[in-house]
């Protein structure tokens, strides 16, 4: 009987590195939180049951629309920063798809939304915003807003693909031309000026 041959692999190192950076809102960040009523009202629609109008509710709307880590404090979701830094690398000539699995922004887990969350330190305010459905319908929106913002962003990288100078350079350059939430400047429905941030040297 032939004996198998066993193969024995050579397990390479990564270069690993985590790196923790700074940011300051340089114009408001503008959340916009699915809520659970409002998620509802579209699988209820999509499955042709008879939606019912309620009242709106302009307090109850406004904080739904924040998130918010278990404790309370205020967030934003960490896979925002990462694609608003993978944006922001076309700018500098890095190639986007390879920077999706060449560093990750870390969070703290969220069990509100399932998923990791940077917290955010600022002026919680609400915003009242005129905004038109599906091009047609005009509707009113109440949203939280956060001003003069900061956040420390903690951020793992693989040397061997990516610089830590590239790092931060991606990130400044997501934050003057990318930003983050609702009409940030690379939004596909507007092209605001809110979300947008820098790197505190």
């Amino acid at each position: 009987m032939t004996k198998k041959k066993v193969e024995v692999a050579v397990l390479k190192e990564l270069d690993l590195r985590m790196t923790k950076i700074k940011i300051k809102g340089i114009s408001p960040l503008i959340m916009h939180k699915w809520s659970e009523k409002v998620k509802k009202e579209m699988l209820d629609k999509q499955m042709k049951k008879t939606v019912k109008k309620e009242a709106k509710d302009p307090e109850e709307q406004f904080e739904s629309s924040i998130y918010r880590l278990d404790d309370g404090g205020l967030c934003f979701p960490a896979d925002a920063f990462k694609a608003s830094m993978v944006r922001g690398a076309k700018a500098l000539g890095l190639v986007m798809k390879d920077m999706k699995s060449a560093f990750f922004v870390e969070g703290i887990y969220s069990s509100r939304d399932d998923r990791l969350m940077v917290p955010i330190s600022g002026k919680l305010e609400m915003r009242e915003d005129m905004v038109r459905l599906q091009g047609t319908t005009s509707d009113i929106r109440f949203r939280g807003q956060v001003v003069n913002w900061t956040a420390e962003l903690e951020i793992s990288y693989n040397a061997e693909i990516v610089s830590f100078d590239q790092i931060v350079n991606m990130l400044q350059s997501a934050g003057f031309g990318v930003g983050i939430g609702e009409w940030r400047p690379s939004s596909p429905n507007t092209s605001g000026t809110f979300g947008r941030f820098e790197v505190v040297k």
